[in-house]
């Protein structure tokens, strides 16, 4: 499956950029520094990791050149889509970087298109896959990729209904029980300022937490305009973003990363949520049924509440932080400051690395030394807050963590074809929308 650019994130240009620009060891993660070939499980005899591609997008192009710049011998060795052009395009874009285009060994025989493409990169004798399609699709090759012994990095969300989300917990289970890696695209818990400004955080810098905000506003992302005789299913998904089967809205693709922030902090996850949104300027049929605007108040099992706000609206403000407000003080965690009542202004100073290099070195060096990390449950329960956010401003109701999750509400299609019934576009309308 394909994964286009996305707004608001780092597209396979900037990211290729970020690495030049950005201090980024050879061996950048917190596990790397002590690891060697000699230490290496679960690769070839040679030690080396070969990677398959599945989502040719700008997103899975990126993730694939950061695994290629980890510590270690790793090679390239397959790649699908659902889309012959993005496998090629994608190929194009690697080759073009000279430091990886000699890792890269992906024959005629080992590109694959199709809605299967998946099922043949993880046969093509793959140690780790890279699951980088729209979200929609994560549960079924999360779960085959387990079920046949592969590593995995996915990329975040991990699904779009509650559904979705109990078959990754389970297959992460079942990936934690073999012995497999399972790294999740939720690069701000391997970015430095993060994880020192949590840590003193969670150390009572700021006393206790009372309440966290949340943003994620921007000016919202790409159309792709309809082609001659493109079927509804090719169209939605070539526009994957605006129809919730496939990207389950922008609260959920995008504003997950600040959601899962306060989570981290908080270390547990919202038990109910209760809000609004709507469309108010993306409202033309080529904006599928996602909303413009949501705003949603998350409460946790201690009472603790997250205030969660994000929007794809032109000529507003735009922010993409995340804020705590303490007993003792407050905390920008985007700008990683911290401001007690009583003393001195803390800000980080040390050294900052590329995060989305990051979290790939800490996979790979997981992996060498025999110690897998697995972020699968932790990234399925933040997806989880997300959904449940989606599912309170849809319904203008408040929803409970567990009978979200629980929801028998699946958004898939009934058979993934081209020439095969999309799924119909229907805006939610609160009050109205039954959504678990």
């Amino acid at each position: 499956m394909t994964e286009p650019e996305q707004a608001g994130g780092p597209t396979s240009e900037s990211r290729r950029e970020f690495i030049k620009t950005s201090t980024v060891a050879v061996v950048g993660g917190t596990l790397a520094a002590s690891l060697g070939p000699a230490r290496m499980a679960h690769a070839g005899e040679d030690d080396t990791i070969k990677i398959g591609l599945i989502g040719c997008g700008g997103r899975g192009t990126g993730a694939a050149g950061q695994a290629l710049r980890t510590a270690g011998k790793v090679k390239l060795v397959a790649v699908g889509d659902a889309f012959a052009d993005r496998v090629a395009s994608s190929l194009q874009n690697l080759g073009r970087e000279g430091e990886i285009a000699e890792k890269i060994d992906v024959p005629e025989e080992r590109r694959f298109v199709g809605f299967d493409a998946y099922k043949n990169v993880i046969d093509a004798g793959v140690d780790l896959v890279i699951l980088a399609t729209p979200p929609g699709f994560r549960p079924v090759h999360f779960k085959a990729a387990v079920d046949a012994g592969k590593h995995v990095f996915m990329e975040k969300p991990v699904a779009v209904d509650g559904p979705g989300v109990r078959d990754v917990i389970a297959a992460a289970e079942i990936a934690k029980q073999k012995g497999l890696a399972v790294g999740v695209g939720l690069q701000r818990r391997h970015e430095a300022p993060y994880i020192e400004t949590i840590k003193r955080l969670q150390d009572g810098e700021i006393g206790d937490i009372l309440a966290a905000r949340v943003y994620w506003n921007g000016a919202g992302v790409w159309v792709h305009p309809r082609k001659e005789g493109q079927t509804d299913m090719e169209y939605q998904m070539r526009n994957w973003y605006y129809f919730n089967w496939l990207c389950g809205d922008h609260i959920v693709e995008q504003h997950i990363h600040n959601l899962d922030v306060i989570n981290w902090l908080k270390n547990s996850y919202p038990v109910k949520a209760q809000g609004m949104g709507g469309r108010q300027v993306r409202v033309a049929p080529e904006f599928g049924e996602i909303y413009d605007h949501h705003a949603v108040e998350f409460e946790y099992a201690d009472g603790t509440r997250m205030f969660s706000y994000c929007r794809h609206i032109p000529n507003c403000w735009d922010s993409v932080t995340e804020h705590a407000i303490g007993s003792k003080g407050t905390a920008n965690l985007s700008a990683a400051t911290i401001e007690p009542k009583e003393g001195e202004k803390w800000r980080y100073r040390g050294e900052k690395k590329n995060p989305y290099q990051v979290e790939h070195d800490d996979l790979f060096a997981s992996i060498r030394a025999g110690k897998p990390i697995n972020e699968g449950e932790a990234g399925a329960q933040s997806t989880m807050t997300a959904i449940l956010g989606r599912l309170a401003t849809y319904s203008g109701k408040v929803v409970t963590l567990d009978s979200a999750i629980n929801s028998q509400i699946s958004l898939a299609p009934k058979v993934y074809a081209f020439d095969a019934e999309a799924p119909k576009v229907v805006v939610a309308t609160p009050g109205v929308t039954v959504v678990v």
